[in-house]
């Protein structure tokens, strides 16, 4: 092909600008100049060579997991895999993100409509309200997914964007050996999204066409693919061991960053000069500001320090021991094993004498939501799903992904075809949704009864001995909508971190003032109870980290002082409060801390530098 493209030059133009994505993306390259001419000249004609036909159930009608449409070869002769024509353009009949999705719905009229009918929604006979839950319980069986990813994209804007194909697109069945594909097209002059179908083999006139809907996924592993394919083919994998088996520690590298170097052991803990203040140099703005204490001298080159308290992560303990033998760091050695959402529950589960229980399929310590890594983890996953499904216990779960926080890409659904489509928009964790939370009753809600959690921090000073302590003023993080359980997502119900959203009211209570509220709302389970409990849980989690030597577990360095913060969750469990640990947060914004206590980092770096314990102010998790 010799002729103009979209941008008026040629079909070599065309292949600078795609044909990286055209490979990765496995398109036959004698595809590539119809391709090329059928966006130029936007030529959608699917039509001329394949047929849309809606399905026939009969009198009993199609039931909700039911295909409604099929799509077949319509050209007379069949379609030739070498046909250079043969390929089609899709075009998106919804693009959105899903935090956005069901307004939408109920905001756009026409969209609903379309999708009603691309689904099998009975429009005519539902109300408005109906039809869109219906169209969202379908969505994991029709949508599909791409995200954009480049340098000084923001995170947020990085986050999956999933999208409707038409009504040919969503037509096309699944298959274990399709004779189509479709692939995900970005057309870069003006930044459009298509999907492109293309045949594998010669069909057949009348053929039905199919695509295989998890292709990513090697044929070899059934076990795998037939989970995935969940939204769409019922398989029972009850019969499977749901039991978790603790990974070798090439899973505690695997994808993550590189590996750290370990103090020389020989080395002393550093002498601290009485006689002077401890010079501190600090990349974090809050310290700059509210370290005041006269203990303390606040440098601006790290040279001069002789404690280094960085925003950054830092790897070299090796280095750092024998060059810089007399200074303080931040960190510990292989502090993601807490830090990792999926790392932090297999350090957990350590402290636990059993996995579960077989009878009542409660997992181990109690402490912990039962937590599934949904890559390495998911026919465990699956069949712990299914089997809580035939006891009739909840089975809500938030999925979230393991390497990121905020918030993002997070999604709460009890729907396991909801669940199985997340694995593709990066690594996740399943963790069993808390459904019986202690709520806190917002006076300024009118009453309204909200979720609510709570932030510890927690103040490590050594590994071996283990010395840790807890900062006795907790923060509070609270919704804003009354709770209930539903698979709606609805942000300002399920979720409490509001700092992040521009809509969002952030409800501010100290610590001091929610102890009082709380013995007002719960007199029969005194604070100090509760919070006995959550240190219990914190000390628990900590012996669970250091039982195992890096990279499975907390290294040590007698150099070494860190502070993290533990969100925690307090659950009902047969009338007795139990705290619920969600994660760790590594370098946690200190911002409200300082502002509501002034003297939060005098205190912390007292304690950790110094080794003065103020008991009114921190609380040992070591006896």
């Amino acid at each position: 092909m010799n002729g103009a493209t979209e941008d008026g030059s040629n079909y070599e133009s065309f292949l600078t600008l795609h044909e990286p994505q055209l490979r990765q993306s496995a398109v036959p390259p004698h595809f590539w100049p119809s391709l090329c001419n059928k966006l130029y000249n936007q030529i959608f004609d699917a039509g001329d060579f394949l047929s849309l036909l809606l399905l026939d159930y009969g009198e009993g009608g199609h039931q909700e997991d039911d295909p409604v449409w099929t799509v077949v070869v319509s050209k007379p002769g069949g379609i030739e895999e070498s046909d250079r024509d043969a390929i089609f353009l899709v075009d998106h009949a919804w693009t959105f993100r899903m935090d956005s999705a069901q307004k939408q719905l109920e905001q756009m009229p026409s969209l609903l409509k379309r999708m009603c009918m691309i689904m099998g929604v009975d429009q005519e006979n539902e109300t408005q309200e109906v039809c869109v839950k219906k169209v969202m319980r379908r969505l994991w069986r029709y949508n599909s997914m791409y995200s954009v990813n480049a340098t000084g994209i923001s995170i947020e804007s990085q986050m999956p964007i999933w999208y409707i194909m038409d009504e040919v697109g969503s037509g096309i069945q699944h298959c274990d050996t399709p004779n189509f594909r479709v692939v995900p097209f970005l057309h870069l002059p003006d930044q459009v999204t298509y999907s492109i179908l293309f045949p594998v083999v010669d069909c057949e006139e009348d053929e039905i066409v199919t695509r295989d809907y998890v292709e990513q996924y090697n044929a070899d592993d059934e076990k795998k693919r037939n989970a995935l394919l969940l939204p769409w083919k019922y398989t029972d994998f009850s019969e499977e061991d749901f039991v978790q088996v603790e990974p070798e520690k090439e899973y505690f590298l695997g994808g993550r960053m590189r590996e750290e170097s370990l103090p020389d052991a020989d080395k002393e803990e550093p002498e601290v000069d009485a006689n002077r203040p401890l010079r501190v140099y600090a990349d974090y703005t809050f310290v700059n500001k509210y370290l005041t204490d006269e203990a303390f001298e606040i440098v601006d080159s790290p040279d001069d320090a002789d404690v280094l308290w960085l925003s950054s992560h830092f790897k070299d303990y090796l280095e750092f021991s024998q060059q810089n033998p007399n200074k303080f760091i931040n960190q510990f050695p292989y502090e993601n094993v807490l830090t990792v959402k999926d790392l932090l529950s297999i350090v957990c589960r350590r402290v636990a004498p059993q996995h579960s229980n077989a009878n009542t399929l409660e997992t181990y310590p109690k402490w912990l939501p039962t937590t599934f890594n949904l890559n390495t983890e998911l026919i465990q996953f699956v069949s712990y799903y299914q089997q809580r499904e035939a006891q009739n216990l909840d089975n809500h779960w938030i999925c979230k992904p393991w390497n990121l926080a905020r918030g993002l890409d997070m999604h709460i659904t009890s729907d396991i075809g909801h669940i199985m489509r997340l694995p593709a928009t990066g690594p996740k964790i399943a963790q069993k949704y808390v459904e019986h939370p202690v709520l806190f009753t917002r006076t300024d809600l009118e009453g309204a009864r909200v979720k609510f959690d709570v932030r510890y921090v927690i103040l490590l000073k050594s590994i071996n001995p283990l010395s840790a302590h807890v900062h006795r003023n907790f923060f509070l993080r609270f919704a804003n909508r009354s709770y209930r359980l539903d698979d709606g997502f609805d942000y300002e119900t399920h979720f409490t971190v509001m700092n992040y959203s521009e809509t969002a009211d952030l409800h501010h209570l100290p610590c001091a003032e929610f102890l009082i509220k709380w013995s007002e709302q719960y007199p029969e389970h005194p604070w100090d109870e509760v919070e006995v409990a959550i240190c219990e849980m914190l000390r628990e989690m900590l012996s669970g980290a250091v039982q195992k030597v890096p990279p499975c577990g907390l290294g040590a360095n007698l150099q070494s002082r860190a502070l993290y913060a533990a969100d925690i969750i307090l659950s009902w469990d047969d009338g007795k409060i139990q705290p619920k640990l969600l994660e760790v947060n590594w370098m946690p914004d200190c911002q409200r801390a300082c502002e509501y206590y002034p003297e939060f980092y005098n205190d912390v770096f007292k304690l950790l530098f110094l080794n003065q314990d103020n008991a009114t102010v921190f609380r040992s998790l070591v006896n």
